[in-house]
C-alpha cells in the first residue's frame, strides 16, 4: 500500500469513527438581528453532527454537571499526521456545518483539519430546556472560552488515539468573524499556549455602551446622496408613526409590533444590514431613485424592507418584539433572545441615534435599549461594559499572533482594532461592498458565494491582497509552533 493510500486509509477510518459515534438530526434557525455571521444557505463542507460532554460551569470546582455540546469536523484536506487543526469558532447563530467559504481554501492550502464548535446555548447546545434568565448565568464570553480551550483539548486527544500516538500536539490555528471574531482574539490573549495564532475578522473586540459610531459609519458608507435620502425617509416614518401608525406598519408586514421602539429599530436594522454585508446599493438605489423622481420614499423603502431583509435574509419580524423576545420557551428564533442576554450583560452595543446627523430614530435611544432588558430579563440585569474591556482590554487587547481584518463599509469595525502592530496586524478592505467579515465571505455575502470568492468585490485585488496577507502570517505562525527537532508542535 502506498504512503498516501495509507494516509486515506486512516482518514477515513477517523472520519467514520467520529460520525458514527453520536446521533444525527439538524434544524436551522433564522440568524439573529444584529451581529448576523450565518448566511451559508445550505453551501456547506459538512452537515454531519458530532457531540461532546461540556462542563457547565468551567469556574466552579464544586459544579460537575455538563451538557451536550455539538460540532463539526472536515477531514478532506487534512495531511496526516502533522498537518494544522483550524478550529472556526461558532458565534451568535446556530451552527448547522461548516461552511465552504474562504477557510476551506486556506485549510486546502496548509493541508488542515477544519473543526467548528457551536456556542453553549444556541442551536442544539442548550444546557436548559427552558431560558429563563435564572438559567441563562452560564451565557458568556468567558464560559465560552473555557469551552473552546476544553475542546481543543480534547479534540487533540481524540487525534492522538486514533492516530496511536501519545503526546503529539498539531499546530492549530483560530478563525472567528464578528462576535466569533472578538471571541478569536480573545482565546490568543487568554490561551496563547492552546494556538499559533488567530484570525480575527471583523471582531468586535470593543464593548459600547452607546454605539453612535454605528450609524455614523453607515452614514459615511452610504455617502450623501444615499443618507441624505435615508433621513428622509426616517423623517416621514416618524411623521406617519405620529398620524397613522396601524397603517405604517402593516406596509411593512410590521403589525405585531406594539412598541414603537421595537418597530423603529426593525426599520433601522433594515437599513443597515445592506452596508454590513456588502449590498448597498440595494438599499441605496431605489430610495435615491425614488426621491430624485418625486415618489413616495416610505413605499421605495417598504418594498426594500419585505424584498431584502425579511425576504432574502429571511429575517423573523417577530424577533423585534419585545413580548416575543421574554418567552423563554427554545424556538427556532431562541438566538435573538440568547444574544440580547449577552448584550444586556456584557457587550451593550447599543445602536443609539447619534446626538444630530443621525440615519435612524432619535427614540432608539439608551432608555429603549435598557427598558428593552428590564423587561425581556428583569431587575438587575445590566452590561458591564468597563468590566468586559477591563477583563479583554478592548481595542488595547495585548495579545499576539492575532491577525485583524474589517471591510471598509461595515458599521462595526467602529468597535474592532484598526491600528496595526508587529504583533497584531490589522488589515482594512477597501471597497465599494465590502462589509462584514468580507474577507470570509467575498462580496457580497447574500447570496453566498462558494469558496468566498472576492470576484463580484468592486475591488477584487484590496480582498485578494489582505488574504495574501493573512496567508503570509499564518505561514510563519504555524511554522514557528513547530519544533524542527522532534517535529512536534509546541
Amino acid at each position: 500500500m502506498t504512503k498516501r493510500q495509507e494516509d486515506w486509509v486512516i482518514v477515513t477510518a477517523l472520519s467514520l469513527f467520529l460520525c458514527l459515534s453520536f446521533p444525527s438530526f439538524s434544524y436551522g434557525l433564522v440568524p439573529p438581528r444584529t451581529l448576523l455571521n450565518k448566511l451559508s444557505e445550505g453551501k456547506y463542507l459538512t452537515t454531519q453532527e458530532l457531540w461532546l460532554h461540556q462542563t457547565l460551569d468551567h469556574f466552579s470546582p464544586y459544579d460537575h454537571r455538563q451538557f451536550l455540546q455539538r460540532y463539526y469536523e472536515f477531514l478532506d484536506y487534512f495531511r496526516i499526521p502533522d498537518g494544522p487543526i483550524f478550529l472556526v469558532i461558532g458565534g451568535e447563530g446556530s451552527c448547522n456545518g461548516i461552511a465552504n467559504d474562504y477557510l476551506a481554501v486556506l485549510a486546502k492550502k496548509f493541508g488542515a483539519a477544519l473543526v467548528t464548535l457551536e456556542h453553549r446555548y444556541y442551536g442544539k447546545s442548550s444546557p436548559f430546556s427552558s431560558l429563563e434568565t435564572e438559567n441563562l448565568k452560564y451565557l458568556s464570553s468567558k464560559q465560552a472560552l473555557f469551552d473552546l480551550a476544553a475542546f481543543r483539548q480534547y479534540y487533540q486527544e481524540n487525534i492522538n488515539e486514533k492516530l496511536n500516538r501519545t503526546k503529539i500536539e498539531n499546530p492549530w490555528f483560530i478563525f472567528g468573524g464578528s462576535y466569533s471574531g472578538a471571541l478569536s482574539a480573545w482565546f490568543r490573549l487568554k490561551f496563547p499556549h492552546l494556538t499559533c495564532g488567530s484570525l480575527a475578522s471583523s471582531a468586535v473586540v470593543l464593548a459600547v455602551y452607546n454605539f453612535t459610531e454605528f450609524d455614523q459609519q453607515i452614514g459615511d458608507s452610504a455617502g450623501a446622496e444615499c443618507k441624505e435620502a435615508l433621513q428622509e425617509t426616517t423623517q416621514l416614518i416618524e411623521q406617519k408613526l405620529a398620524t397613522n401608525e396601524k397603517e405604517l406598519k402593516a406596509s411593512f408586514d410590521a403589525d405585531d409590533l406594539e412598541i414603537d421602539g421595537d418597530f423603529l429599530y426593525f426599520l433601522a436594522d433594515a437599513a443597515a444590514i445592506a452596508f454590513q454585508y456588502g449590498n448597498p446599493d440595494k438599499v441605496c438605489k431605489p430610495l435615491v431613485e425614488a426621491k430624485k423622481a418625486g415618489e413616495d420614499l416610505l413605499d421605495a423603502y417598504a418594498k426594500y424592507v419585505k424584498e431584502y431583509y425579511t425576504g432574502t435574509f429571511g429575517v423573523n419580524v417577530q424577533t423585534y418584539d419585545q413580548k416575543y423576545l421574554k418567552k423563554t420557551t427554545i424556538t427556532e428564533d431562541s438566538s435573538a433572545r440568547l444574544w440580547w442576554f449577552q448584550v444586556c450583560t456584557e457587550v451593550a452595543y447599543f445602536q443609539v441615534a447619534p446626538s444630530n446627523d443621525s440615519i435612524r430614530s432619535s427614540k432608539v435611544d439608551t432608555k429603549y435599549h435598557l427598558d428593552l432588558c428590564k423587561y425581556v430579563f428583569g431587575e438587575g440585569v445590566f452590561p458591564d461594559v468597563n468590566g468586559t474591556n477591563l477583563y479583554y482590554g478592548g481595542t488595547k487587547i495585548a495579545g499576539s499572533k492575532i491577525i485583524f481584518t474589517n471591510g471598509s463599509q461595515d458599521p462595526w469595525r467602529r468597535a474592532s482594532k484598526q491600528t496595526s502592530s508587529q504583533d497584531m496586524p490589522s488589515y482594512i478592505i477597501t471597497c465599494h461592498n465590502c462589509g462584514h467579515c468580507s474577507d470570509y465571505r467575498g462580496c457580497p455575502q447574500a447570496p453566498f458565494v462558494i469558496e468566498g470568492s472576492e470576484k463580484n468585490c468592486t475591488n477584487p485585488d484590496a480582498v485578494h491582497k489582505v488574504r495574501q496577507k493573512i496567508a503570509e502570517h499564518m505561514d510563519l505562525w504555524l511554522s514557528e509552533c513547530m519544533d524542527p527537532g522532534s517535529r512536534a508542535f509546541i
